[in-house]
């Protein structure tokens, strides 16, 4: 399903993931290759990228370990790369379905690095679309630019600032670019509004760009709003895609009082 209203595409990570399969499928025989077979009268589907994804390293990888998606291993990657994301952090999943994101996060803040269990630290997710239960994450369901998902998220971190927000919201492409850049450009700039009104002094930002004309503008939003901007192009994500992580370390403007 494609939204085009500014609030619909703004959080509609899952729904891309359904649109480019990123929701992992049910585990079939990892011993040999698999064939999928797509019977379908869409024109639109890929039947070569389906089969790539189903045989894809980071797929299989996620299903092992039981994650909902392959995207898990780009944040992975990243907080490895940085140490971005410590125990006792507050941190924020915006557009957080399916939860791979999340799910990463819940196992960076465990104690034993497990799915269940003790947490040492605070997850929140928010998306405008429902997202399954993941064990110690406070999930809120909502634009988080409305005054009531909003007042929900300053209940649940009662006076406690963010250390780390984390973004993989990303739009439904049009292939239009000049379509595509606005899109993508209104997401991050979002996420980045967002970042300066919760995050710490020191905190960190984490949000999905694509190269194209909207990428130098955002890599320059980013360098006026942090000390420190860091481009990432994560080994989990395919070589073909356009898309980067720019990550952002220190703010520089920022828009609370809170120390």
């Amino acid at each position: 399903m494609v939204r085009f209203g500014a609030v619909n595409f703004a959080l509609c990570r899952s729904e891309l993931n359904c649109r480019h399969a990123g929701i992992i499928p049910l585990a079939g025989t990892d011993a040999q290759r698999v064939e999928l077979k797509v019977k379908t009268q869409s024109k639109k589907v890929n039947k070569s990228w389906l089969n790539d994804h189903v045989n894809d390293p980071y797929v299989k990888l996620a299903q092992k370990e039981g994650y909902r998606a392959r995207a898990a291993f780009k944040l992975k990657e990243i907080d490895e790369q940085l140490g971005l994301i410590k125990p006792g952090n507050v941190v924020v999943d915006l557009g957080c379905a399916p939860g791979a994101w999340s799910q990463y996060v819940r196992r960076r803040l465990s104690p034993e690095g497990a799915a269940v269990g003790d947490l040492n630290g605070t997850i929140i997710g928010l998306d405008l679309l429902h997202m399954e239960p993941v064990e110690g994450v406070t999930f809120l369901q909502g634009d988080f630019r409305e005054a009531e998902v909003l007042a929900q998220l300053e209940e649940v971190l009662q006076g406690r600032i963010v250390d780390v927000v984390v973004s993989d919201m990303a739009p439904n492409l049009s292939g239009i670019e000049s379509t595509d850049a606005a899109r993508i450009s209104h997401l991050v700039e979002l996420a980045v509004e967002f970042a300066q009104k919760h995050l710490k002094t020191d905190g960190a930002l984490v949000v999905k760009v694509f190269h194209g004309s909207s990428y130098s503008p955002l890599t320059k939003l980013f360098k006026q709003t942090f000390q420190v901007v860091k481009p990432i192009k994560p080994k989990a994500s395919r070589d073909k895609s356009s898309e980067t992580f720019l990550v952002g370390m220190g703010v520089k403007n920022r828009q609370i009082t809170n120390p």
